[in-house]
C-alpha cells in the first residue's frame, strides 16, 4: 500500500466516524444501551458497511453515508413499530423470562434461554445475594441482561414491574 492509498483510507475512516456519530446525534439512537436482536444486526450491518467503505476504494463515502442513514433510520422505524404496535413487538422482540421466583430456581427457563446455573449464580454474587431465598425475582431481560429482585418480607413488588415477563 503506498502513501496515497494510506491517507485515502485514513480520510476514508475519519470520514465515515464523523458521519455516523452525526447520524446517531440525529436519531437519538440507544447506540451505547444493551442490544435487542435487532440493534446486534445493525450493528452488525453498520459495521460491514463501515468496513466496506474504509477498505474498498471504489466505494463513496457518500454511497456508505446513505447507506448508513437508510440503516439507522430503518431501526428508527422498528423502534418507533415496536412501541406503538403491540402486534409487532409480539412478532419481533424477545419477552422478558423469569428465571427464579421467590428463591426457586426455573431450570427449564434456564435451558430455554440458554443461561448455565453458574452464570445464574454469578450474576446473584453481583447482587450481593447470600441466600436464595433473598431473590424474589431473577429476570432474563429481553436485551440478554440478567436482573435480580430482592427478596422483602414487607415489600411486594408492583405488578407493572414484572407484567411483561413469561412465566
Amino acid at each position: 500500500m503506498d502513501l496515497e492509498n494510506a491517507l485515502l483510507v485514513i480520510a476514508s475512516v475519519i470520514a465515515i466516524f464523523t458521519i455516523i456519530i452525526l447520524i446517531t446525534r440525529v436519531f437519538g439512537l440507544r447506540t451505547f444501551a444493551k442490544m435487542s436482536s435487532f440493534d446486534f444486526a445493525s450493528t452488525i450491518a453498520i459495521g460491514s458497511i463501515l468496513a466496506s467503505i474504509i477498505i474498498n476504494k471504489d466505494q463513496s463515502i457518500m454511497k456508505g453515508a446513505i447507506a448508513l442513514i437508510s440503516i439507522i433510520a430503518f431501526q428508527a422505524l422498528f423502534a418507533y413499530l415496536t412501541r406503538k404496535n403491540d402486534t409487532f413487538k409480539k412478532l419481533f422482540t424477545n419477552k422478558p423470562q423469569f428465571l427464579m421466583k421467590d428463591g426457586e430456581i426455573f431450570h427449564d427457563k434456564l435451558k430455554q434461554c440458554n443461561v448455565d446455573q453458574g452464570d445464574l449464580m454469578a450474576k446473584l454474587r453481583e447482587a450481593n445475594v447470600h441466600r436464595l431465598t433473598d431473590v424474589k425475582a431473577v429476570v432474563f431481560e429481553s436485551t440478554g441482561d440478567i436482573s435480580v429482585l430482592h427478596n422483602s418480607d414487607d415489600i411486594k413488588i408492583d405488578e407493572v414491574i414484572t407484567e411483561d415477563v413469561m412465566s
